[in-house]
């Protein structure tokens, strides 16, 4: 006589075969391809230092004409968005490596707790057949109880 019958869920294989996501796991196209290429190239800091140099090409100019406008101009479209631009994608590349890396943390935690509730199945399925045991000794003495 069995008490319970452990029938594992279907995902617990299918997470075998696939590992926790990571950022890097998204299907591109041609067009996601030379969008990743692009952004892998502007987004280092080597692109915000040749950005930040290439704003001071029309500075001088841009401070000659003594124009206010023209001044704030070049801050806000020249300097700010070429050069913010660049470690912006920086900043995102460190998250999404930290988002990768606490997607596999979670997947290994996620893991662990599966080994362990398998563990608690095997031990309460041990505890099953030792009350089974007891119950089937029982029922035997007062069968033979009843007997005499």
């Amino acid at each position: 006589m069995n008490l319970y019958d452990y029938i594992p869920h279907p995902r617990i294989e299918a997470r075998k075969s696939l590992g926790p996501p990571k950022t890097d796991d998204g299907r591109l196209g041609v067009n996601g391809k030379i969008g990743a290429l692009i952004t892998t190239a502007v987004g280092t800091m080597w692109a915000a230092y040749l950005f930040f140099f290439l704003t001071l090409v029309s500075l001088p100019a841009t401070i000659a004409s003594h124009n206010p406008v023209l001044i704030i101009q070049w801050i806000a479209q020249t300097f700010l968005q070429l050069v913010l631009l660049p470690i912006i994608i920086v900043g995102q590349n460190i998250q999404g490596k930290a988002s990768d890396k606490r997607a596999i943390e979670t997947y290994k935690d996620a893991e662990a707790i599966l080994h362990e509730c398998q563990q608690l199945q095997q031990h309460l399925a041990t505890q099953d057949d030792v009350l089974v045991n007891m119950m089937n000794r029982v029922e035997t003495m007062l069968t033979k109880m009843e007997t005499t």
